[in-house]
C-alpha cells in the first residue's frame, strides 16, 4: 500500500467548491493511514482544533468532558449533564433516568396508535411497553 501524502500547496483551493470531492479524497486517504488513537497521540497538546469521535460509552471517561463536567451520575446512571449551563443559575436533574419503553404506551397513543395496535408492536417484539 502506498504511503499517502499531502503537499499543503494543494490546498490553496480550499474555498474552491469543484476542488472540494478532490482534496476530501486526499485528506481521507491520509486519514486511513492511522488510527483514531494515533491521530490523537500526534494532535493532542498543539493548537490543531480537533476531537475525536467517540463512543457513547467512550466519552464520559474523556479528559475533556471530565473537565467541563459533561457527564454526571445519578442513581447508577452516567448521562449527559443538563444544558446550556449558566453562570447563575445551576442547572440539575429533575430526576432518574426514564426506563426503556416506560413511556411508550403514551407516546404512542398520543401519536394515534389503538391499544390493539400497540399490543401487536409488543407481541411482534418491535416495542418495550
Amino acid at each position: 500500500m502506498q504511503k499517502a501524502e499531502l503537499d499543503a500547496k494543494e490546498f490553496g483551493a480550499q474555498m474552491n467548491p469543484q476542488k472540494w470531492p478532490e482534496l476530501k479524497d486526499k485528506l481521507t486517504a491520509v486519514f486511513k493511514t492511522k488510527t483514531r488513537d494515533e491521530w490523537c497521540a500526534i494532535m493532542e497538546g498543539s493548537d490543531v482544533c480537533f476531537a475525536p469521535v467517540l463512543s457513547i460509552n467512550e466519552a464520559p471517561d474523556h479528559a475533556h468532558n471530565k473537565a467541563r463536567g459533561t457527564f454526571v451520575e445519578l442513581d447508577g446512571v452516567v448521562q449527559p449533564a443538563p444544558a446550556p449551563r449558566f453562570s447563575r443559575t445551576k442547572a440539575e436533574i429533575q430526576g432518574p433516568a426514564r426506563v426503556s419503553g416506560q413511556d411508550t404506551y403514551e407516546v404512542l397513543k398520543t401519536f394515534g396508535y389503538s391499544d390493539g395496535e400497540i399490543e401487536d408492536l409488543k407481541a411482534k417484539n418491535a416495542i418495550r411497553a
